[in-house]
């Protein structure tokens, strides 16, 4: 497994993308902070100019580097991440303007999979956390779901396929419901 992580983070580092195992689904992954593989993303997913893309990260501290944290967001990261939930925070001036689709918020993966983080850490630096489908398509699962451009596939055989939960927690709703939404819907609750 180790050659594979070094083959993808060789990849990443020369603006290349992969696809990568998480906690949900597969990820399609560019080097977040190059402008070529954020251009590539967007068309290997078909995706619209100016709708946002989400970054994975490896640790709070990778995370604390592109995102403003507050206390109630450290609460709610320290509960619920790693795990299968997306967190919008307002985004650092390092984070590509691209990605956060002009609003100046960004959408952060810490993704609870060794092979996700391994990869990210590795890099060290964020990568994105796209699904690798064309938009609108089913997210995948199985390799044979996967229908975008990509250099390499980093299998983690079958994945589950319910997608992380959205939580914007500047306005502490949900954006998109997914994994352990109960859980969270609970936590947010008691924020207030």
């Amino acid at each position: 497994m180790d050659d594979i992580i070094q083959q993808a983070v060789s990849i990443l580092r020369h603006d290349g993308l992969i696809v990568y195992p998480t906690e949900t689904v597969y990820g399609l992954g560019g080097d977040a902070f190059s402008d070529i593989a954020i251009e590539r993303v967007y068309e290997a997913k078909n995706r619209l100019r100016g709708k946002p893309i989400s970054i994975a990260v490896s640790d709070i501290e990778m995370l604390a580097c592109v995102a403003h944290l507050d206390t109630a967001a450290e609460a709610f990261i320290n509960r619920f991440l790693p795990g299968p939930v997306t967190v919008i925070l307002k985004a650092k001036s390092c984070v590509p303007t691209e990605l956060t689709g002009g609003t100046g918020m960004i959408g952060i993966r810490w993704p609870d999979h060794r092979i996700a983080l391994s990869i990210i850490s590795e890099l060290d630096a964020p990568i994105t956390a796209t699904s690798a489908n064309i938009s609108g398509d089913i997210s995948p699962r199985t390799k044979n779901d996967v229908n975008v451009r990509h250099e390499l596939f980093v299998d983690g055989g079958e994945l589950p396929g319910t997608p992380s939960t959205v939580v914007d927690l500047a306005t502490k709703e949900i954006v998109r419901p997914g994994s352990q939404l109960d859980e969270i819907v609970r936590f947010l609750i008691d924020m207030d």
